[in-house]
């Protein structure tokens, strides 16, 4: 698969996009993202990558740090399986049909869609940072269509909560939309979901969304392989790095308060939001 003329890069080039992926893998899993929110704007930004070229290697990076941290937060058993799995596969088809609508978006059109997007969820998210239900509560009184949890981790600690799972199903096939056609996993929009609407616990919400992020980007990643849209050799040592991170970010979550977990996510999409606006506006 041929790399852009932009992307010519030299041979120590690729050890610091290995230490750039290092970063996003430690942070995005440390927040339940894969950490595209990141890796797109640096490649439109800085390295003036295609809107198309940037989210099939971003994916490409996602799908590594995802599968990478989904590990570590298994062996935590703070992963809601059961909902993983289901807001998993709603998200296949959605991530099938943005992978073949991406090719039609304009970089202008792109910065804007995507600033619009992460400055609005880091407003929701300083709303409402935490879930509602309090972990070691008893099980919430069940309303119609609501399903109840309760997850014990490693460590001990009990998780309860209630939720509607037909919203989560509807939700995560846009979910799997958004993240294929703008390159950014969809645990950018899955994390403050599945707290602000689905009642989640931070921490269960973090390690679900990771998981889920398996699954959505392996279809995305496969799609934008077939189309070319894929390059290589950022993809791979950024996904390296990314991988390291991941572990990292991983551990480093058990000892971080649910709330800070939220306003690590609306710091991060706020800033990142804001600057791809204003090069929207600037071009």
């Amino acid at each position: 698969m041929r790399e852009r003329a932009l992307f010519n890069l030299g041979f120590w080039e690729y050890p610091a996009f290995a230490v750039f992926g290092l970063v996003v893998g430690t942070y995005g899993t440390l927040i339940g993202l894969g950490g595209g929110f990141i890796v797109v704007p640096v490649l439109l930004l800085v390295y003036h990558a295609t809107p198309q070229d940037a989210v099939g290697t971003s994916l490409a990076v996602v799908f590594l740090n995802a599968a990478s941290g989904s590990i570590s937060y298994l062996r935590q058993k703070r992963v809601d399986l059961k909902s993983g799995v289901r807001f998993g596969l709603a998200t296949v088809p959605g991530a099938l049909i943005g992978a073949y609508l991406s090719t039609y978006l304009t970089s202008r059109l792109f910065s804007l869609v995507f600033g619009m997007l992460l400055v609005g969820v880091s407003v929701s998210l300083l709303w409402r940072p935490e879930s509602r239900q309090n972990p070691g509560a008893d099980p919430p009184a069940l309303g119609k269509g609501l399903v109840t949890r309760m997850l014990v981790d490693a460590d001990g600690h009990k998780f309860v909560y209630a939720f509607d799972e037909r919203i989560g199903i509807v939700l995560s096939f846009f979910v799997g939309f958004l993240s294929s056609i703008l390159g950014v996993g969809g645990g950018i929009i899955h994390v403050p979901a599945l707290i602000l609407l689905l009642s989640f616990p931070a921490h269960v919400a973090t390690a679900t969304s990771h998981f889920i992020l398996v699954i959505s980007t392996g279809v995305g990643v496969a799609s934008h392989l077939t189309l070319g849209q894929v390059m290589l050799g950022p993809a791979i040592s950024m996904g390296i790095g990314a991988m390291v991170g991941a572990q990292l970010g991983a551990a480093r979550s058990r000892r971080l308060r649910g709330k800070w977990i939220g306003r690590l996510l609306s710091r991060a999409r706020r800033w990142v939001g804001v600057r791809l606006l204003m090069a929207a506006v600037w071009r």
